[in-house]
């Protein structure tokens, strides 16, 4: 049996006020352009062979994105998405302006048997998003690492 593909990720979180935020991306490109809730994701991408996760987390926040991610972050349990792929994810507290994302790009063959290839940011837009309206607007498999932070931050804010 074929071992699942992997990807790490940035959960980049903020508190404003007695509200927490997480910042989310959308990708780009053709395919996603129409797309809104449950179609946002974490930042994150498959790592290097031989590259630590939570390096290849912090490498694919700042491609995906332009900003750093500092700090060590806090492990969140893993998540497989429909597909299969196993999702790593840490939570880092930061800040961010979502106006100035830096996102690398990605090229393929658009329209499909064009022979036009065309390239694309691999993330159109980020936003931050209360925890409850980045329920709506994340990928399905990944809302269990949402709820994994606010766990994490009830069991920080009770000590």
């Amino acid at each position: 049996m074929a071992t699942p593909r992997q990807s790490a990720g940035i959960l980049l979180y903020r508190n404003r006020g007695a509200a927490t935020e997480v910042l989310l991306v959308h990708p780009g490109g053709p395919f996603w352009k129409n797309k809104d809730d449950g179609s946002w994701t974490i930042p994150k991408g498959e790592p290097s062979p031989g590259e630590e996760l939570l390096d290849a987390a912090k490498r694919e926040f700042r491609e995906e994105t332009g900003f750093a991610a500092d700090g060590d972050g806090v492990p969140l349990a893993p998540v497989r998405q429909s597909g299969g792929k196993i999702v790593h994810a840490w939570a880092i507290e930061g800040d961010c302006k979502p106006e100035e994302l830096a996102s690398n790009s990605f090229t393929i063959e658009w329209p499909p048997c064009s022979g036009r290839m065309q390239s694309f940011p691999e993330v159109d837009r980020a936003a931050w998003f209360r925890l409850d309206d980045a329920k709506r607007k994340i990928n399905r498999a990944q809302i269990d690492l949402l709820d994994q932070l606010a766990a994490m931050l009830s069991k920080i804010a009770r000590r």
